[in-house]
């Protein structure tokens, strides 16, 4: 069940943390994984809004990073030799599916099989 709060929580907390609140309850109803509790090396789908999108170009094998935020923590999905992939942008809620690795010392997945949400969803 998803977490109710109070008017007065909903009236005191911040815009950034509501938004925390409502993510996590999105993450619950579409039963993924929080990015808090993930282990690297285990397959998951994890859900929620693209912070940042960045395109890092490199001699050997450019990348498209993009940090998730789920409500509880964030975690980088990574695209090897894309410089850009159509809807993938900051703002986007997006479900990623894959094996969970380390990125420059952050938790990440690499080539996600993802599905970009609609607004609202």
């Amino acid at each position: 069940m998803g977490r109710r709060h109070t008017l007065l929580h909903r009236l005191t907390a911040s815009a950034e943390r509501l938004d925390a609140f409502d993510l996590q309850e999105k993450v619950e109803q579409r039963c993924c994984v929080p990015v808090s509790e993930l282990q690297r090396g285990k397959s998951v789908e994890v859900m929620g809004r693209l912070r940042a999108v960045v395109y890092t170009p490199s001699e050997t094998v450019p990348t498209l990073e993009a940090e998730l935020f789920d409500g509880s923590d964030s975690l980088d999905l990574v695209w090897l030799g894309r410089r850009r992939i159509a809807g993938v942008e900051p703002g986007r809620r997006v479900v990623a599916r894959g094996r969970v690795g380390v990125h420059n010392g952050r938790l990440a997945i690499y080539n996600p099989w993802y599905e970009l949400l609609t607004p609202g969803a």
